[in-house]
Order: C-alpha cells, then sequence, then structure tokens
C-alpha cells in the first residue's frame, strides 16, 4: 500500500526529545507541510531518555504529550518494520530501526541530528534521504515562507508557561540546536 501523498517523514527519537524541536516540527506536520510518522519504539526511547535526565518530569505527563502527538497525527505509526531490521548495515545498528521505519513508511525523508548514523550514499539506495532538523525546518520557511512564519507565530502565542517574547522565542530556538532556523526566523521577527 502506497504512503500519503504529502512529503513524509520519520521522526528520529533525538528530534523528539528536545520540546522545542519536536514543537517545531509537529507544529508544522499539524499545518500540512509533512507528514510526520514514527514508531512506538522511537516513541519509547525518547519519552524514557527523557524521564531519566529530567527529575521534574512524569511518566504521566509524557504519555499526554505522546497523546497529543498521535492526535495530531493519527497516521503516525510505523508498524511491521522489524524484519527489515537485521537486513540493513548502519554505523550504529541501533539505528537500523529508523531506517527501516523510513523504509516501511513509504518516508522521504528521516529527520535526525544524529546526521554520521545515516550514510547519505546508502539511504539513496532506499531513496530516502537524511535531514538535520534545522536544515528540514529551514526548507519550509524557505518554501512556504508565509505560512511557515504563520505556524511560527501561532505556536509562540500559545506558549503561556512562560509566554515569550519574539526575541526570546527565536533565542529558545536557536539555543535548541537551531541555529539557521532562528537566524532565518529573525529576519522576519515582526511578523511572530
Amino acid at each position: 500500500m502506497a504512503g500519503p501523498s504529502r512529503f513524509t517523514v520519520v521522526l528520529d527519537a533525538c528530534v523528539l526529545y528536545p520540546a522545542v524541536v519536536r514543537d517545531a516540527l509537529m507544529s508544522l506536520h499539524s499545518a500540512r507541510f509533512f507528514a510526520a510518522k514514527w514508531t512506538r519504539t522511537i516513541e519509547q526511547e525518547w519519552t524514557t531518555n527523557l524521564l531519566k535526565n529530567r527529575a521534574d518530569l512524569t511518566q504521566d505527563q509524557l504519555a499526554a504529550t505522546c497523546r497529543l502527538m498521535r492526535q495530531a497525527a493519527p497516521d503516525w505509526e510505523v508498524i511491521n518494520y522489524e524484519p527489515l531490521i537485521k537486513a540493513l548495515e548502519l554505523p550504529d545498528e541501533n539505528d537500523r530501526h529508523v531506517l527501516a521505519a523510513a523504509i516501511r513508511g513509504h518516508a522521504d525523508c528521516i529527520v535526525s541530528f544524529n546526521t554520521d548514523d545515516f550514510p547519505k550514499d546508502y539511504l539513496a539506495g532506499f531513496d530516502v534521504e537524511l535531514l538535520h532538523p534545522d536544515d528540514f525546518i529551514t526548507l519550509q520557511l524557505e518554501l512556504r515562507p508565509v505560512d511557515a512564519l504563520k505556524v511560527f507565530k501561532a505556536w509562540r502565542e500559545r506558549l503561556r508557561k512562560p509566554a515569550m517574547s519574539r526575541e526570546a522565542f527565536v533565542e529558545n530556538i536557536a539555543q535548541a540546536g537551531l541555529a539557521r532556523t532562528a537566524a532565518k526566523l529573525r529576519e522576519d521577527i515582526e511578523l511572530l
């Protein structure tokens, strides 16, 4: 069965772990910039690591976040990818499940901070591209600038704990490892 007609992206656990990056990607997904996909394994990986590193968060809070993400992306789950894992060769064998999910989920792209773990030439053999989240989000801002700026403005306006000035919002994005995205947003900061 073919996948969705929109550009389809598998989100690696490392881009779902930081709230700012997760919020940026899910906000763009919700605005129909792309179709977001992940697996229960990816979900478990980022939530387990976040709970381990953040004593201020609870399992219930992260379960609520996952429920909201699933509601925003009803077609989120890639299934039946496990048989592909052993046949794949990546520098870190623990990342094979992400590529297997991309293949099975008919993804055009994997978005990951771990760019060295997914050799581009190897992925090309499966018609899958790899993009760093900063490059991916910046590309959305370049392809559909007005719509993307509306997404970022709506996201900033949703923030209540704490509410953020435009400048603080963009700085928060930069500090999350999205320097190019922040630079692009600064060009039109008055629209945020």
